[in-house]
């Protein structure tokens, strides 16, 4: 029987820019292993050997096994490759480059296999709106624009809702007007987490930021706001050390 796949999706910031140890606390604690296998993928930053090098450095101690998926890799080595892990975490980026990679050598099909088996996804900007069925992007360079994701989650994501200024205008306009399906915003320093069922809820490693639901408003036709409840489970501890939470 197939099991309920699970994505957490974060807004910004994390290992890769050196900050909110507690998203990645947070990230081994829902996937129930005390030291996880997980491996990161990079094709959103054209496999940026920085952000690899952080990946090995933020779970190289507290992980059984650490590994990043190799450029050029193909669907059947992703696939022998994915099913040796509990976690993915996919890094941020372009994320048309992302979508374009995934569809056009079969990784986003092995991907979403892998979530449906029950390996936990997560991943933070580009690789968290990939998941969904939509995403509001730059990506293009043309501006903020309605893309195509690859469907594991319904709905539209955005991320980088509270740090860059011009994506709540655009998301509620995009929303408004059904180029974008209703779907979630995420602020930087936030994951949030989407069981199959779409039941969401947040976790916050910086105060102040949340994660919201837009939808179109059936009776005006303009985009609406309703923040999603914090994770009832776990809460930021209040030292900043990989692997500390608190209940």
């Amino acid at each position: 029987m197939q099991q309920i796949q699970r994505l957490i999706a974060i807004g910004g910031g994390g290992f890769t820019h050196k900050i909110d140890p507690e998203l990645e606390d947070f990230i081994v604690a829902v996937s129930g292993c005390p030291r996880p296998r997980i491996g990161f993928i990079g094709t959103a930053s054209d496999d940026d050997p920085t952000k690899i090098s952080r990946f090995y450095e933020r779970f190289g101690t507290i992980s059984e096994h650490a590994t990043h998926l190799a450029p050029g890799s193909d669907a059947q080595h992703t696939a022998r490759w994915s099913q040796a892990l509990d976690i993915i975490y996919v890094g941020g980026g372009n994320t048309q480059r992302l979508i374009n990679h995934w569809r056009n050598t079969g990784l986003d099909q092995v991907l979403i296999n892998a979530a449906r088996q029950g390996i936990l996804m997560a991943g933070v900007s580009a690789g968290a709106s990939v998941w969904f069925e939509s995403a509001l992007s730059d990506a293009s360079g043309q501006g903020l624009q309605a893309v195509s994701g690859i469907g594991l989650i319904a709905g539209s994501c955005c991320p980088h809702y509270d740090s860059e200024p011009q994506r709540k205008p655009a998301l509620a306009a995009a929303i408004a007007s059904g180029a974008l399906t209703d779907g979630v915003a995420i602020d930087d320093g936030v994951a949030l987490l989407i069981d199959g069922s779409g039941q969401a809820s947040r976790f916050s490693a910086r105060l102040g930021a949340g994660a919201y639901r837009i939808t179109r408003s059936t009776q005006t036709g303009e985009a609406a706001s309703a923040s999603i409840q914090a994770h009832t489970a776990l809460t930021a501890g209040t030292e900043r050390a990989p692997g500390r939470l608190s209940k």
